[in-house]
Order: C-alpha cells, then sequence, then structure tokens
C-alpha cells in the first residue's frame, strides 16, 4: 500500500524513518512530507494515490476527504479528531484512529501549572522583579484543602485529578460514564451545576463534540464561584469564550488559566480572552513535551502497523 505523512511531527527525521522502515520492509511505500500545509489543493495533492495517511493536528475537511481516491485509513497522530471531516470518511468508509495515551501526562502538568501561575500570581510576579517592584499585593492562595471540579475525568480528567489530590485537594467530577476506579481514588460525582457552583478550582477536560460543543454556556459561568478558577486544556468551543472573558472582566470569577481557543493560534488580537484580566493564555502548547511528541509517533506509527497487519 503507498502510505503518505503529510506533516512533520515534531520529532527528528532519523526517527521517523526508524519508525518507518517496518512498513517499507513489509513492501509498502512510505512518504514524508516535513512542511505543515492547511491549503486543501496541497493536502488532496499529497493525498492523491495513498492508501494510509497520517496526520497531526491540521485540518483535514471534507473537499480533501472526498477527494483521496484511494484512501483506506487515516491515522491522526492527536488525541482529538474534530478536525477531521468524519462524517465525510464515514460515508467513503475510510478508517480513523487517533493516538490515545501519549498526552495524559503533559495535559495535565500543564492544568496544574496553570493553576499554580494563577494562584500564586507567577506573571505579575515576574514583571514586577523586572521593574524594580516588590511582594506587595502578592499573597497567593494554595491548591491545599480546595475543591476541584474535573469535567470530563477520562484517562486525562483522571490524570488531573490525581495531580490535583496530591497537593491537598478534593476533587469532585462529572461524566458522561463513571469509571470505578475513578471512585476507588475517592472522587465523588457529582451533577455539572452542583460542580460548578461548588469548585475552587474548575478543569475542562471533555473532547469537543456535538454534544459538548458550548456546554460551558454564560449561565453554566454564571454558577461558578466569583473566587473560583477556570482551566481550559480541552477545546475552545466548548465555552462561551466571549462570556468568560466578560465573567473575568467583570469580577465574577478570579481567574482563567487558557490553552485552546475558538480558533489555533495565531489569536486575533481582539479575541476577547486576550484583553481579559486575570488570565494566563498559552497557544496550544497542553499536548506539547518532547516526551509527549515521540510517545506519540510511536502510537502512530504503531496504529498504522495494526491496520495493516505488520
Amino acid at each position: 500500500m503507498n502510505i503518505a505523512l503529510l506533516e512533520p511531527l515534531g520529532v527528528s527525521r532519523e526517527l521517523i524513518e526508524e519508525l518507518a522502515r517496518p512498513l517499507t520492509d513489509a513492501g509498502h511505500s512510505f512518504t514524508y512530507y516535513d512542511t505543515k500545509t492547511t491549503d486543501p489543493e496541497e493536502l488532496i495533492r499529497r493525498s492523491a494515490g495513498q492508501d494510509v495517511v497520517m496526520i497531526a493536528n491540521n485540518p483535514y475537511p471534507e473537499a480533501v476527504v472526498r477527494a483521496a481516491d484511494k484512501l483506506k485509513f487515516l491515522a491522526v497522530a492527536f488525541a482529538g479528531v474534530d478536525h477531521v471531516a468524519l462524517d465525510a470518511c464515514a460515508e467513503k468508509g475510510i478508517k480513523v484512529q487517533n493516538c490515545v495515551g501519549y498526552s495524559e501526562i503533559c495535559v495535565a502538568e500543564e492544568a496544574l501549572g496553570l493553576t499554580i501561575s494563577l494562584l500564586r500570581k507567577f506573571a505579575e510576579g515576574d514583571a514586577r522583579v523586572r521593574n524594580g517592584g516588590t511582594s506587595a499585593g502578592l499573597a497567593g492562595r494554595e491548591i491545599h484543602g480546595r475543591t476541584v471540579g474535573i469535567i470530563g475525568c477520562g484517562n486525562i480528567g483522571f490524570m488531573t485529578a490525581k495531580l490535583y489530590q496530591a497537593f491537598g485537594a478534593k476533587v469532585i467530577a462529572t461524566a458522561r460514564h463513571e469509571r470505578e476506579e475513578v471512585k476507588a481514588a475517592g472522587i465523588e460525582y457529582v451533577p455539572l451545576d452542583e460542580l460548578l457552583k461548588t469548585s475552587d478550582i474548575i478543569s475542562l477536560h471533555t473532547p469537543n463534540n456535538a454534544e459538548t460543543k458550548g456546554m460551558i454556556s454564560r449561565e453554566k459561568i454564571d454558577l461558578m464561584k466569583p473566587t473560583a478558577i477556570f482551566i481550559n486544556c480541552a477545546r475552545g468551543p466548548i465555552v462561551d469564550n466571549t462570556a468568560l472573558a466578560e465573567a473575568l472582566n467583570e469580577g465574577r470569577i478570579a481567574g482563567a488559566g487558557i490553552d485552546v481557543f475558538d480558533m489555533e493560534p495565531p489569536i486575533p488580537a481582539d479575541y476577547p480572552l486576550v484583553s481579559a484580566k486575570n488570565t494566563q493564555l498559552m497557544p496550544h502548547t497542553a499536548f506539547l513535551t518532547e516526551e509527549s511528541l515521540v510517545r506519540r509517533a510511536n502510537i502512530e506509527f504503531a496504529n498504522v502497523k495494526a491496520y495493516l497487519g505488520i
């Protein structure tokens, strides 16, 4: 079969070649494109004649899927697949496989990092030192003893919950499906509204789909405590980010740590969260560590080999 990796995976070419060797040794062709593109025409060109296409988090839109004449398997080097035209893939019988498990540690760590940065005012403290300031008025708050609400307690949410517990927090969760291992860890499942009303720290970890898009609405944000901080390392469209920015600017919640937005960075200067008060913003880096990228590449190629029966 013809196999093409349409974009770099953030690892060395040497690793890509090592991981691809079992494919070529088995008689398959392998083409590697080491530049990113979001141009549909270029994606169509790169996909032409390929039985297996490998991508990461660049969009793979409907026009490209429909033009991919031989495509049978789409390997996605990402946890989410909301950037893929899944309906078109289903219509054409194209199997789609994501990379499960590569980003649990790094996303959980960034959620904790954003929390600590907000509670301990790291950004403001750094600016004070660089401008001859002092610690006056910089008293922070601790995670220990606070209630953390995890929205979406799958593998990433559960990993995040355990890290919060290690800091001495009480953790509650809401999820579509309750897991016994989560309960065994001392985490109580509660309805979403109760979680929003009672949590001091709220960390979002659900996928973006038809059921979750806009789930954290203006009405849900209004349920949060004025002392609460909100962390989003999941997907931007799950949240009404205009309403979130308004709540931050009006002091109706205390802070937000945001890694994901309604679009991929670069973020427009007039995007509401860019100028919102008490925010720590990151350019979609929760998944992005040296270790996670290596894990992701290994899982991506393992998925292709499994599909091919190698």
